[in-house]
């Protein structure tokens, strides 16, 4: 009896699903950053060129850039791709790409939809990354559409909470947006449930 009830025990043990957690696909996640818009680096070097504004320290001054917030989603899609939305908002003096002012001190809303390839899997705590996306932006009524290209950095803690650094380039794609450089620095937690495998084992 004893024999039969260890037998019959073995076999459920074997049709039981096992599960275990799959922490290489990014978890969904919510961030919140701070982030820095630099407009007058991009202007000088449509004017010049890159090597130019480097060299005349034309290039990257905080004090020039304007500062805003950010909000971010981001969900795993393979070990190596992420997808990623953002919305940003920052108080600014607006200029077209011709040098047209739309206004002062108002509100500048981007929102983007981006896809992230890491270099590595969240196998590894630090990796570095490269994005590409399409976005939206509204300053004051009139609306335009941007490219937002660019790289960074994350730091994975523990699977549960992630360090993002972000630089990007967004190129305009309408006469009402001006291309700029948009960096970010963040921390984003999971809010979604572990990713489970179902890992069933069928007697042969």
């Amino acid at each position: 009896m004893r024999k039969n009830v260890g037998f019959l025990l073995a076999v459920l043990s074997l049709l039981t699903p096992a599960y275990s957690q799959d922490d290489l696909i990014q978890r969904p996640t919510l961030g919140i950053y701070f982030i820095f818009n630099d407009f007058k680096s991009a202007a000088n070097i449509r004017a010049t060129s890159l090597r130019q504004a480097l060299r005349n320290a034309q290039f990257g001054k905080l004090k020039e850039m304007s500062p805003g917030l950010a909000l971010n989603y981001i969900s795993g899609l393979t070990k190596h791709f992420d997808f990623t939305s953002t919305l940003t908002g920052s108080f600014l003096d607006y200029y077209q790409q011709d040098g047209a002012l739309l206004g002062q001190d108002n509100l500048l809303l981007e929102g983007d939809v981006s896809i992230k390839g890491k270099l590595f899997s969240n196998r590894y705590w630090v990796s570095p990354f490269l994005q590409l996306g399409t976005g939206i932006s509204k300053f004051r009524h009139y609306w335009g559409a941007f490219i937002p290209a660019g790289t960074g950095l994350q730091v994975n803690l523990f699977d549960e909470a992630l360090f993002l650094f972000h630089a990007q380039y967004r190129i305009a794609v309408t006469e009402t947006v001006s291309n700029h450089f948009y960096y970010s620095v963040g921390i984003a937690g999971n809010i979604g449930r572990r990713k489970m495998v179902n890992k069933s084992v069928l007697p042969d």
